[in-house]
C-alpha cells in the first residue's frame, strides 16, 4: 500500500464557515493525502476557530487522513513553501454587498445574486481585483510554483487578475455550477426514459462559456445524443418549471429554481444553458429580472442580503457548537471536486471536469488571455484545457460583450479610471434601461459606499 502523499496547503480566507469546512471534510476523507493546512484571514479570531474546527475533523474516528491545522499570520508565512493555495474570500462586509445587491433596486435593477456581471458584480470587482493583485503578487514572491485554486466570485476576473499580476502563476477556478445541469440531464433520463442510476459523471458534456454563464452545446451519454431529448424535455416543461425531488424546489430555497429560464434559453439560441437560473438570468437583459413578481413568474428567487446575513448567523451558532463539542463534525462528502483536482495534479489519476482559465484557443472566437470555463484534463503537474470549439453564432454574441465588460472591467480596477469604469458599468445588459443620468448617480454612490475598501485614487 502506498504512503499517502503530505502536502502543505495555504488557505487563504481561512475563516470561511462554507467553503473551508467542506474542503477540510473532503480532504479528511481521502486517505490518499495528508499535510498541513495554513489558514489565513484578516480576521485572525475566524481563522482560530476553523484551526479548532479543522482539527476535530480530522480527529474524528471516521477520518481516514490526518491533517495539521495552523493559523498563519501574514501571507508570507501562509505561502511560504505551499505546495498548493486555496483562496476563498469574502470581498468586504455584508454592508457592502447590501449596496452592490440592493442600491441598484432605486432605477427598477432587480439581482437575484449580484456578485458577477451587472452594478453588483462591477463594484464587488472594484474591491477584489485590488485584493487580488496583492495576493498574486504574494504567490509571486513567496509560493511562485504552487499550484493556485480560487473559488471567489467574480470568479472570471479572480482568475484574471491572478494572472495579470503573475503572468507565471499555475491558477485555476472551479465552480460547481455546472454540476447541477448534468444532475439535471440524469433526472430527465429518469423521469423522461424511466433509466435510473446515471450519475453526472457517467455523461460526457461539451462546456463553453465563461463562468456563471457556461453553456453545454454536447451531452451524451453512453454514445447517445441527449439533445434531441433535451429539446422535448425543455418544451413540456417550459410553462410549469421541471422540479424532480419535489424538496428542494424554487419556492423554498433561495438556491433553487424551476430550471423555467434555463429552458428559455435553450429554445431560444440552441444549447443548454448549465447554470443556476438566479445567474443565467443576470447575464440577459432584464427579460427575466424586471421586478420581483417577474422573477417569481420565472420560478426562481432573488436572494437579499439580509438572508445572508442570517445564515452566517446560523454558521457562526454551528461554530460555536463545533467548537464547544456540542455538536460532532459531519464527514459527509462536500460534492466538490477540490480535492479531487489536487489528486490528479500529484499524479494520482487523471481527471477531467470544468475550469476556469486564460483562453489559449479553447474557445478560438473569444479573446486569448480572457478567463473562459471549459473542460479541461487535469494530470500530474499539468492543466490541459480540452477544445470546446467555436461558440455557435446565436449566443456569442451574448458572452463576447459580458468578456469585453470583463476586461474593461479589469483595467478599470487596476487603474482607478472612473471613466473607464462608468462606460463599463453602463454596459452592462442588466442596466439597458437606464439613463445615462439615473445610472452616473448610481455608479457615484455605489463607488462611495465601498470608499473603505478602495484605492484612494478613486476619489483622487
Amino acid at each position: 500500500m502506498n504512503s499517502p502523499k503530505e502536502l502543505t496547503v495555504a488557505y487563504i480566507g481561512g475563516g470561511s464557515r462554507g467553503w473551508a469546512w467542506g474542503f477540510m471534510t473532503d480532504l479528511a476523507m481521502d486517505p490518499d493525502m495528508c499535510g498541513t493546512i495554513r489558514l489565513y484571514d484578516i480576521d485572525r479570531a475566524a481563522a482560530e476557530r476553523n484551526r479548532i474546527i479543522g482539527r476535530k475533523i480530522s480527529a474524528h474516528p471516521d477520518a481516514v487522513s490526518r491533517w495539521e491545522y495552523e493559523v498563519s499570520g501574514s501571507l508570507k508565512e501562509a505561502l511560504t513553501g505551499a505546495d498548493f493555495v486555496v483562496i476563498s474570500i469574502l470581498p468586504a462586509t455584508f454592508e457592502e454587498m447590501k449596496s452592490d445587491v440592493h442600491l441598484p433596486e432605486r432605477v427598477g435593477v432587480w439581482q437575484p445574486v449580484g456578485d458577477t456581471v451587472g452594478a453588483g458584480g462591477f463594484m464587488r470587482a472594484m474591491r477584489t481585483v485590488p485584493m487580488f493583485r496583492e495576493i498574486g503578487e504574494a504567490i509571486r514572491d513567496y509560493a511562485p510554483d504552487a499550484w493556485v485554486i480560487n473559488y471567489t466570485n467574480p470568479m472570471s476576473l479572480c482568475v484574471r487578475t491572478l494572472y495579470e499580476v503573475y503572468p507565471g502563476i499555475k491558477a485555476f477556478g472551479c465552480c460547481h455550477e455546472v454540476f447541477g445541469t448534468q444532475k439535471l440531464l440524469c433526472s430527465m433520463l429518469k423521469t423522461e426514459l424511466g433509466i435510473e442510476g446515471v450519475k453526472r459523471q457517467d455523461l460526457y458534456t461539451t462546456v463553453t462559456g465563461i463562468n456563471h454563464f457556461t453553456w453545454l452545446t454536447k451531452a451524451t451519454w453512453k454514445g447517445t445524443d441527449l439533445m434531441p431529448l433535451y429539446a422535448k424535455f425543455a418544451e413540456k416543461y417550459r410553462e410549469t418549471g421541471y422540479d424532480e425531488g419535489g424538496d428542494t424546489n424554487w419556492m423554498n430555497s433561495h438556491f433553487a429554481c424551476a430550471q423555467r429560464v434555463k429552458f428559455d434559453l435553450f429554445l431560444k439560441y440552441g444549447a443548454i444553458a448549465a447554470a443556476g437560473d438566479r445567474h443565467l438570468a443576470e447575464f440577459m437583459a432584464p427579460w427575466y429580472t424586471k421586478d420581483p413578481e417577474t422573477v417569481r413568474e420565472w420560478k426562481f428567487s432573488l436572494t437579499p442580503v439580509s438572508w445572508r446575513i442570517e445564515d452566517l448567523k446560523q454558521r457562526m451558532e454551528r461554530s460555536d457548537r463545533l467548537i464547544s463539542g456540542e455538536e460532532e463534525p459531519d464527514l459527509k462528502g462536500s460534492g466538490e471536486e477540490g480535492h479531487l483536482l489536487l489528486k490528479a495534479i500529484l499524479g494520482l489519476g487523471d481527471l477531467v471536469s470544468n475550469v476556469n482559465v486564460p483562453n489559449r484557443g479553447q474557445i478560438p472566437n473569444l479573446p486569448i488571455g480572457a478567463v473562459v470555463e471549459t473542460n479541461a484534463l487535469f494530470g500530474r503537474d499539468r492543466i490541459e484545457p480540452v477544445y470546446a470549439g467555436r461558440i455557435p453564432r446565436s449566443f456569442h454574441p451574448l458572452i463576447a460583450r459580458h468578456v469585453l465588460n470583463q476586461e474593461n472591467t479589469l483595467a478599470a480596477a487596476l487603474e482607478c479610471d472612473r471613466k473607464l469604469g462608468f462606460t463599463t458599468f453602463m454596459n452592462d445588459p442588466q442596466l439597458s434601461g437606464v439613463t445615462a443620468a439615473d445610472g452616473q448617480r448610481l455608479f457615484d454612490d455605489m463607488l462611495e459606499n465601498q470608499r473603505e475598501w478602495l484605492p484612494k485614487e478613486w476619489f483622487a
